[in-house]
C-alpha cells in the first residue's frame, strides 16, 4: 500500500472498508443512543398517563380513612380491600343497568354499522343531480354542537311520547349512524375499484346483492371500526340516558354510577371514594377490553380508509 510522506513523518492511508466500517459503526451508535432517548421519553409519557389509572384502583383498594389521609399514595394499607368491589357492586342495581345498557349498545351497534354502510354506500356508488351538495350539507352538520339541537330534539321526542323510553336513544341511529360514519365508510368504498361491480352487474346481480356479497366482505375492517367507535359512544354515554330517561329502573350503568355517587352523599354525608372508584373501574372495564383486544382491527380500518373523492 502507498504512503504518504508529509516532512519526516510517513502515514499509512486507511483501507476503503475500515472506513466504511468506521462511518457505518458511528451512525449505528448515534442510531441506538436516539432510540434510547425516544423510548426513555415514550416510556415517561406512558407512565404520565397511566397514573391515574394507577391511582384510580390503589383507592379502590383503600380503606375510606387513607382515601382521606392519604389521598396520592399507591399502596393500600394495610392490605388490599378487595370486599369494596362487592360493596360497590351491591350497593346499586348495577346488574339492571348493565343490562339495559347492553341493550341499547347491542341496537345502536346494529344501526350505525347498518344504516351507515347503507348511507355510504349510496354516496360512493351512484351518481344523481346534487349528490356532492347533499354530502356537503351532511359533513357541515359535524360542525353543529349537539347543544344547539338539544332542546328542540327534546320537545320533538316528548310530543311523540317517546322520553323515558329507549327509542330517542335507538331510533335515531337507524338513520344513517351519523355523518361521520357515513363519511368514513364512503371514504372506504370509494378506495375499491368500480370494476368489481361492473364484473357482478355482468353476472347479473343487483345493487343489493353487490353491496352484501361483495363491498360488505371487503369493507369487514372500516365496518369494525365503526362498531367499536359506536359501542364505546353508546356505552359511556352519558348526557342521553339523562335527559331522556327518568325511571330509575330504565338507567344506563354509566347514571348508576351517578346515582351511586349521590346516594353516598345524600345518606352519608360523606362520599365514599373507595367505592366509588371500584364502581368506576368496573364501568370503565368494557371500554379497556374492547380497545386492547381491536386495537388491530381499529388500526388496520383507520389506514385503509382512502382520502378519495
Amino acid at each position: 500500500m502507498d504512503t504518504l510522506v508529509t516532512g519526516k513523518k510517513r502515514y499509512m492511508p486507511l483501507p476503503l472498508e475500515k472506513v466504511r466500517q468506521s462511518i457505518l459503526g458511528r451512525k449505528s451508535s448515534r442510531r441506538v443512543l436516539g432510540s434510547a432517548v425516544l423510548y426513555a421519553i415514550l416510556a415517561l409519557g406512558s407512565l404520565a398517563f397511566l397514573y391515574p389509572l394507577a391511582w384510580a384502583f390503589a383507592t379502590s383498594l383503600k380503606p375510606l380513612p387513607q382515601v382521606i389521609n392519604e389521598p396520592l399514595g399507591l399502596i393500600p394499607r394495610p392490605a388490599p380491600q378487595w370486599s369494596n368491589y362487592l360493596e360497590a357492586l351491591t350497593a346499586q342495581p348495577f346488574a339492571r343497568y348493565t343490562l339495559n345498557t347492553l341493550i341499547i349498545v347491542t341496537f345502536n351497534i346494529i344501526a350505525v354499522v347498518g344504516s351507515g354502510a347503507l348511507v355510504a354506500y349510496g354516496f360512493a356508488r351512484f351518481r344523481f343531480p346534487g349528490r356532492d351538495t347533499l354530502f356537503t350539507v351532511l359533513l357541515a352538520t359535524m360542525m353543529l354542537p349537539g347543544q344547539v339541537t338539544l332542546i328542540p330534539t327534546y320537545v320533538f321526542f316528548s310530543k311523540i311520547r317517546w322520553v323515558d323510553t329507549y327509542k330517542p336513544l335507538i331510533i335515531p341511529a337507524f338513520f344513517g349512524g351519523g355523518a361521520f360514519t357515513i363519511f368514513l365508510l364512503r371514504q372506504f368504498f370509494m378506495t375499491l375499484p368500480l370494476d368489481l361491480d361492473d364484473a357482478a352487474r355482468m353476472d347479473g346481480a343487483g345493487f343489493f346483492r353487490i353491496f352484501l356479497y361483495i363491498l360488505v366482505p371487503l369493507a369487514k375492517p372500516a365496518l369494525a371500526t365503526i362498531a367499536i367507535f359506536t359501542f364505546l359512544g353508546a356505552w359511556n354515554d352519558f348526557f342521553g340516558p339523562l335527559i331522556y330517561l327518568n325511571s330509575k329502573e330504565k338507567a344506563t350503568i354509566a347514571l348508576g354510577v351517578y346515582y351511586f355517587r349521590i346516594s353516598q352523599f345524600q345518606f352519608v354525608n360523606i362520599i365514599k371514594w373507595n367505592l366509588l372508584m371500584a364502581a368506576s373501574l368496573v364501568f370503565m372495564l368494557p371500554s379497556l377490553i374492547i380497545f386492547f383486544l381491536a386495537q388491530d382491527t381499529f388500526t388496520k380500518g383507520i389506514s385503509l380508509t382512502g382520502v378519495r373523492g
